[in-house]
């Protein structure tokens, strides 16, 4: 008697599953052409008037003006996977944090995570001495300030049983006397240092080149590895610590090894390209509104999102008063701060 109304069921169920999945899917696809059209326009944008098929072929170095080759390969290229490996990773942090410490609000910026990263490479530039910022000691140093942090929000976390909110304001004061702290490094720094540090809280896309992204590819790429192998247990840690561990899920383990991860990407990003703010926070809630909290979906989406927001961020930069270049990390302050403020308001409001 009941057997036809449970299939029917399952079977509004099954179509609705297959209707999200479709969305999910095409929305992916909607950020991967967005992705490659901001790449090309920040290929054509420049002073040099060059028709997009030939900057194209200057990729390769494969066009027929030797001078279109040099720009294209030591200049714009560069620049641009710069972007969009920094963007990648930063979403994709911010996307995991959020999932493991169960707190919408949490990126590598609004935890502070970001700015102890910061404080580590002022440290190592002033006090340590170590020149050039894509130096192993440089990236070493951040590496260490921002895993100090992370490890003061996971301990107020899971051990004091702060609330999600709390967590936020932990973060804001220990942003705030981070920042403090690379105040007074900057006081006592020489005229270089000081103008090596400026880099730091301008944040730049265009002092790197390509040979200056192998480590940062292979630190995003080893982040990408582990989270989508791991995209399930992000989806049972949803349900709860206790639900999680119930399906035999280490999640301690998962815990600290998403958390050093993150942290190694965030501190790798930030020694190369200077202070991002909100990237973390705003490509993964961009995602989420489509695709929902399923990681199957909201891990690639919150990589190719944080890709080419920082890349269209980079883009407006260069153009809005060209040939001024405007400093990045500003503009991704001004798009984050606002949608910060909405998500703790409406939090405020749920509970």
């Amino acid at each position: 008697m009941n057997s036809a109304p449970l299939s029917s069921a399952n079977d509004v169920r099954d179509a609705a599953y297959h209707r999200n999945q479709v969305k999910s899917l095409c929305f992916l696809a909607l950020l991967a052409v967005v992705l490659v059209a901001a790449a090309l326009l920040s290929l054509r944008a420049g002073s040099y008037n060059t028709p997009l098929a030939e900057l194209v072929r200057g990729v390769f170095g494969l066009a027929q003006d030797e001078k279109i080759n040099l720009v294209v390969q030591a200049n714009r290229l560069p620049r641009i996977c710069t972007a969009i490996l920094g963007g990648a990773g930063l979403g994709l942090a911010g996307c995991i944090l959020q999932a493991i410490l169960n707190n919408p609000l949490a990126s590598a910026s609004t935890l502070g995570v970001s700015q102890g990263a910061t404080f580590g490479a002022a440290f190592a530039i002033v006090v340590l001495g170590l020149a050039g910022k894509s130096g192993i000691g440089v990236t070493l140093c951040s590496f260490a300030g921002s895993l100090a942090v992370a490890a003061l929000i996971l301990g107020l976390s899971r051990f004091r049983q702060i609330s999600p909110e709390g967590i936020v304001l932990a973060g804001v004061a220990i942003s705030s006397m981070l920042t403090g702290a690379t105040t007074l490094i900057q006081y006592f720094a020489s005229e270089v240092e000081l103008a090596t540090l400026v880099f730091w809280t301008f944040g730049d896309l265009g002092s790197t080149d390509m040979s200056d992204l192998r480590l940062t590819s292979l630190v995003v790429l080893a982040l990408i590895l582990y989270c989508v192998f791991h995209r399930w247990d992000y989806n049972a840690l949803l349900g709860g610590a206790e639900m999680a561990v119930s399906l035999g899920i280490n999640v301690r383990g998962l815990t600290l090894v998403s958390m050093l991860l993150c942290c190694l990407a965030s501190s790798v990003i930030v020694s190369q390209i200077g202070l991002i703010s909100f990237i973390g926070l705003v490509a993964p809630h961009a995602v989420r509104l489509v695709v929902g909290n399923n990681h199957v979906y909201l891990i690639p989406g919150s990589l190719l999102a944080g890709a080419s927001l920082l890349l269209l961020g980079d883009l407006f930069a260069r153009t809005a008063i060209a040939p001024v270049i405007l400093p990045i990390g500003a503009i991704t302050s001004f798009l984050g701060g606002p949608l910060f403020l909405y998500l703790l308001f409406r939090g405020g409001r749920q509970t």
